[in-house]
């Protein structure tokens, strides 16, 4: 009897005649969440065996894949955004760059756009990603921490472990693209555009910004 039951539970989470039903609801309820499409949906709640935390994570491992695979197809279009903070002291600028005209044209795109926009106004980002720092100031900053890690007395042996793990935090400081979003510190301004590229279709790219501080 227990033998015939783990059968049938097999054939649910598998697929088998006993197929996990899915509801129409729970697909729409993940749908509303997530942003996916029915059909991934579907797959992720039966995958997950109808467990809707399971389900998101799956999404959002599928969708990280796609991202990744779309990085390298050109960005021609999309969007300079413009935003404005503290009455006129700090203004940005940022172009963001997608695939299509329709892209930046959809709600998702300009909420995107305005959301690292405002991040940047209040995060004061100094490059869009690491490959954007100069090879001088890396140079410079692993000197500080080598004379640093020397001076406090650590082991040589573990020295460029520290100035790694040092740069790290470096350019979490000034990367736009390694810093923490502040709506959500549990995901960083690289993770947010990822999430945009499996939500829209096409590849997203912030290409440039500007931020201006009155009287700086």
């Amino acid at each position: 009897m227990n033998r015939r039951r783990e059968e049938t539970d097999n054939q649910e989470m598998t697929g088998g005649r006993g197929a996990l039903e899915i509801s129409a609801e729970k697909v729409k309820e993940l749908r509303d969440k997530t942003g996916s499409g029915i059909m991934d949906c579907k797959e992720a709640l039966k995958v997950a065996g109808g467990n809707f935390d399971k389900a998101i994570e799956y999404l959002r491992e599928k969708g990280m894949s796609a991202a990744t695979k779309k990085s390298s197809r050109a960005t021609k279009d999309g969007a300079v955004t413009s935003y404005i903070h503290m009455e006129g002291k700090v203004g940005v600028m940022v172009e963001l760059n997608c695939e299509t005209d329709f892209v930046a044209k959809t709600q998702d795109f300009k909420i995107l756009s305005k959301d690292i926009a405002m991040h940047i106004a209040a995060m004061n980002p100094l490059y869009v990603k690491a490959e954007d720092v100069p090879a001088d100031v890396i140079e410079s900053e692993r000197g500080i921490y080598k004379k640093q890690a020397l001076t406090e007395g650590k082991p040589e042996k573990i020295v460029e472990r520290i100035i790694d793990g040092k740069l790290k935090k470096y350019y979490e400081d000034v990367c736009l693209m390694n810093q923490r979003f502040i709506k959500d510190q549990e995901m960083t301004i690289e993770k947010l555009v990822k999430n945009a590229i499996a939500k829209t279709g096409e590849n997203i790219v912030v290409r440039r910004f500007v931020r201006y501080q009155l009287g700086q």
